[in-house]
């Protein structure tokens, strides 16, 4: 509910400040005293465009700031997907700069227009002659039959599984997409693997193949310089190994006399070692070195293929070589596969089909049992406002689509007229009898589900004296589960509020301010008189607004 409203330099208003309670809120005042700005307030709260002529002072910036008690609505969810702190007792605030800029905030967390006007429709449901266009709106109607049928958790279950639809739905249109381009690819893809999996690819085999390759195409030198190597270290009178020796033999006898000819003597020793292990593996190298024609040309070969493939792959090494072998194979695996992956998930979409289908089903039902008597409750209210010949015909038929709301198609024909055919709203009913639909169709839907603060904004005009009081007594019965405004020209309506405020106009230095008080209860009946019989209040007005407020 709307507790507070504070509104600064916007149109007439200088400064406005009021509260609000729980219950049925008359707001009147005489034509032209600013009762339409404030609406118009009241709309940039909930996500209106504004512009510089919404500014009294063009010097200075327009503030409005509302704040809602909202404990009851349950919009956590909603304040989660906005990215919006949720507090039970939120303020929503807009600035309009003389600059032009306008600001929003929720809870002092800036907000775009889009996130305002989302929550504001969650907030304040405004409604007057001219703005009942949503009652010919299938969302809202299958809103009103689904509050009386208690469909809400059906619902819930519904749009959960038609989510899961719509994802497999999109998995499977992808799935056809990618196996038509796979296909076309299939045969290259299937070449391209079969050529790199006959390669017998092993990492870092390149290295060692080009190794192996540099080996056995130079046997011959390796072979001579090997030969003149073991000669060198070897020869019985000159080889380095004899001299070497002779040399450690020499250091040996002096090794006691320092530490120095002993480090000497150690130094030269370790040397002989080493030459020994490398004469050792000169010997072994000889051994093995083996002139291979054959296995010269299948390195040969392995080399080149080797190479092709990184050419025509255009990788670095082998080990990219083989990560792209890995890719191909999963491509034909899953195009070959494919199939099977598609039969797969047209099992889940039938599955979850099914589940839609019966839940579709029980939601039919529950509305064919609740449409008769919404439509008896809407033809009996009606009369009562003066329509005793309206008559609905709401049907609704399962179709084959899956919609947001079901698979039901609605029709939602009116007569105003007996013996009239039955057409669509918008054709049928005028603009005050849109307006008493509208006000019926809200009178129910407050007995099933939490309203937001509904302002009913002059949708009395035109209304005699005994039907005002039978809306009067409609929007007060309203007023015991939510919020309820009216801004009314009429008496009856106005005597029937919990709390009454009078808009008016006041110059002050020759310039025009609107202002809006809270009248005490001999306000009101004053108030009330001048409605009945004018400005100049009687005694039988007077007599009359007393009657009408008690």
């Amino acid at each position: 509910m709307l507790t507070s409203l504070s509104i600064k330099n916007y149109a007439l208003i200088d400064q406005l400040q009021v509260r609000f309670e729980q219950g049925f809120t008359i707001i009147t005042g005489e034509t032209g005293a600013g009762k339409s700005i404030l609406l118009g307030g009241l709309s940039l709260i909930l996500g209106k465009r504004a512009d510089l002529s919404s500014l009294k002072n063009k010097e200075q910036k327009c503030i409005i700031e509302a704040v809602f008690d909202i404990s009851n609505y349950k919009l956590e969810s909603l304040f989660k997907t906005e990215d919006l702190d949720f507090e039970k007792q939120t303020i929503i605030r807009r600035e309009i700069l003389p600059s032009g800029k306008s600001r929003a905030f929720v809870n002092d967390t800036p907000v775009n227009l889009s996130a305002l006007q989302t929550l504001g429709k969650h907030l304040i449901d405004v409604h007057s002659q001219h703005e009942t266009m949503q009652l010919v709106d299938d969302e809202f109607q299958f809103q009103v039959i689904d509050a009386l049928a208690k469909n809400g958790t059906s619902l819930e279950m519904y749009q959960s599984q038609l989510k899961s639809y719509k994802k497999f739905q999109k998995e499977l249109k992808e799935l056809y997409a990618f196996q038509a381009e796979a296909l076309k690819e299939q045969d290259f893809n299937t070449f391209l693997l079969k050529e790199l999996t006959e390669a017998n690819l092993i990492d870092g085999e390149l290295e060692l193949l080009e190794e192996e390759f540099e080996t056995l195409n130079n046997v011959e030198v390796i072979q001579e310089r090997l030969t003149e190597s073991h000669q060198l270290l070897q020869d019985e009178e000159v080889g380095i190994l004899t001299t070497l020796t002779l040399l450690k033999n020499n250091l040996q006898k002096l090794a006691n006399y320092s530490t120095a000819y002993n480090e000497l003597y150690t130094r030269v020793n370790s040397s002989l070692i080493d030459l020994d292990d490398a004469f050792a593996e000169i010997e072994s190298l000889q051994e093995k070195l083996d002139a291979d024609p054959d296995r010269l040309v299948v390195v040969n070969n392995k080399l080149q293929l080797l190479h092709n493939l990184m050419q025509k792959h255009v990788a670095e090494n082998v080990s990219e070589l083989i990560e792209i072998r890995e890719a191909l194979t999963e491509k034909v695996s899953v195009t070959e596969n494919m199939e099977e992956t598609i039969l797969s998930k047209q099992k889940e979409i039938k599955a979850v089909s099914d589940k839609l289908d019966s839940i579709a089903s029980k939601i039919h039902e529950n509305r064919k049992k609740t449409i008769p008597g919404l439509t008896k409750q809407l033809e009996s209210i009606l009369q009562d406002l003066g329509m005793p010949n309206a008559q609905f015909k709401i049907e609704v038929n399962l179709g084959e689509e899956y919609l947001h709301h079901g698979k039901d198609q609605l029709s939602f024909l009116f007569s105003a007229n007996k013996g009239g055919q039955f057409n669509e709203l918008k054709k049928a009913a005028s603009g005050g009898e849109m307006a008493r639909i509208m006000l019926a169709i809200k009178s129910i839907l407050a007995k099933y589900i939490q309203l937001p603060t509904i302002m009913f904004d002059e949708i009395d005009t035109g209304v005699s004296g005994e039907i005002a009081h039978k809306m009067a007594w409609i929007m007060q019965g309203m007023s015991k589960t939510m919020q309820v405004f009216a801004i009314t020209h009429l008496p009856q309506i106005a005597a029937k509020g919990n709390t009454h405020y009078k808009v008016y106009k006041k110059d002050i230095d020759e310039v025009t301010t609107t202002n809006l008080v809270k009248l005490s209860q001999e306000d009101r009946i004053v108030e009330i008189a001048q409605m009945l019989g004018g400005i100049e209040v009687t005694n039988s007005a007077l007599a009359h607004a007393k009657e009408l407020l008690n």
